[in-house]
């Protein structure tokens, strides 16, 4: 069934930049009003006022992902200024390139921290309001990492499967009650995040400086998926490449093989 989405509030973290930034335009261009949330709230103002340029409405809330009392103050202010909250994009999020010894244990829990719990602590408020109105759409921007582990990614690459299992649990669990649950799963993203990850290798880099051209989109490619996804009353998995979902579907199925070819292709980048 086809959603009108005109009026109905979204929340969005990671909303300063990238594909947060682009989702909040392209939700506000559907007619959504948008709840803007990151930690920089100067780049948010920009944001909003680039979402009131298309002729959206927004908000601005500061906060971080990692905070229990931020996450639930954005689902209640959405809520009161826009008389509800019927979407919310879990989208904050970081990587960085480290192989798995060399990484300090401090520094994975840190990105569990953000990248898995963050989205659990900003979806889960949202959700008994939704399952007593019988509508809502719940959304965790993930990865086509999500599918498989590749070096020196290990774990940005687990807190992408993390997000993408509990997703999968929560649209079975809330199926009858009309709240829909969506997994994201964009290919290498030409944003900021790209940018943060380069430079948190520093001169250690293998994987993030050399993905081809034809393996990266646009933000904006990755947003107007996630509306085309809003637009429905269902969830399930979003994917904004075929080429990537069928290759790591491959990649599932013959995991040796996927080893193989992930063991020369590392020998040959690291020389």
């Amino acid at each position: 069934m086809r959603v009108d989405l005109t009026d109905r509030a979204v929340a969005i973290t990671g909303a300063s930049s990238g594909i947060g930034a682009a989702t909040a335009l392209s939700c506000a261009r559907a007619g959504m009003p948008v709840a803007l949330f990151a930690r920089r709230a100067e780049r948010l103002e920009g944001v909003r006022k680039q979402v009131e340029a298309v002729g959206g409405r927004a908000i601005v809330v500061p906060g971080s992902v990692d905070e229990d009392a931020d996450c639930e103050r954005l689902i209640a202010e959405t809520g009161r200024t826009f008389g509800g909250v019927y979407a919310v994009i879990a989208n904050a999020g970081y990587g960085v390139e480290v192989p798995t010894w060399d990484m300090p244990e401090a520094d994975i829990r840190a990105m569990f921290e953000t990248n898995f719990y963050g989205s659990l602590r900003v979806l889960r408020p949202a959700i008994p309001a939704m399952r007593e109105q019988g509508s809502g759409h719940l959304v965790m921007v993930s990865s086509g990492l999500s599918k498989i582990g590749i070096p020196r990614f290990a774990a940005y690459c687990a807190t992408k499967a993390a997000q993408d299992y509990f997703a999968r649990a929560m649209r079975i669990e809330l199926a009858g009650e009309g709240v829909a649950v969506s997994s994201v799963h964009p290919v290498v993203t030409e944003t900021e995040f790209s940018d943060a990850a380069e430079a948190r290798a520093g001169n250690k880099r293998v994987f993030t400086k050399r993905t081809p051209g034809a393996f990266t989109q646009s933000a904006e490619t990755v947003a107007d998926a996630i509306v085309r996804r809003l637009r429905t009353s269902r969830g399930g998995e979003v994917w904004t490449s075929l080429p990537a979902r069928i290759g790591l579907g491959t990649c599932v199925m013959f995991p040796g093989i996927t080893d193989r070819v992930l063991l020369r292709m590392y020998r040959k980048r690291i020389g």
